[in-house]
């Protein structure tokens, strides 16, 4: 996007660097993100190969409080909150009210087993057997605030 909009553009890119007769090792910018699978969010993730994730200021937590409450099958939560939504190049969107939007491709998803839990206190978060699908993702475009 322009300067007008309030944002700069920024991408990532991946850096390689040699180790001598070790090997290479190569940094690319990757992010993990888990969703429940009842959320409404779930939906989207599954049927879309890019997704956004958005930061925002302080000054925006009474709304972001109201979409935590929330389920976007009831509500127009973007409408209620007074949020922007802006076409992101990867196809899928972001608000413009964010200081930070990561645009990121799906490269993995799995759910979590709880066989794999080394710490078994972790089971009280889930009483329903709900466990969260874990997505990675690789941040293709970063957005922020001018």
């Amino acid at each position: 996007m322009d300067a007008g909009h309030g944002w700069n553009a920024g991408a990532f890119q991946h850096h390689d660097r040699e180790l001598g007769k070790h090997g290479r090792v190569v940094v690319q910018a990757r992010l993990l993100f888990f969703v429940r699978p009842q959320r409404y969010t779930y939906e989207f993730m599954e049927k879309s190969e890019a997704f956004t994730l958005s930061f925002f200021a302080e000054r925006y937590k009474p709304q972001l409080n109201f979409c935590g409450s929330r389920s976007g099958r009831e509500t127009d939560k973007v409408d209620e909150c007074g949020f922007t939504v802006r076409a992101a190049e990867n196809g899928s969107v972001f608000f413009d009210e964010a200081r930070l939007v990561l645009e990121c491709r799906k490269l993995y998803f799995q759910d979590l087993d709880p066989a794999n839990f080394v710490d078994d206190s972790l089971m009280k978060n889930y009483p329903q057997q709900d466990f969260h699908r874990m997505y990675i993702g690789e941040i293709t475009r970063a957005l922020i605030e001018a």
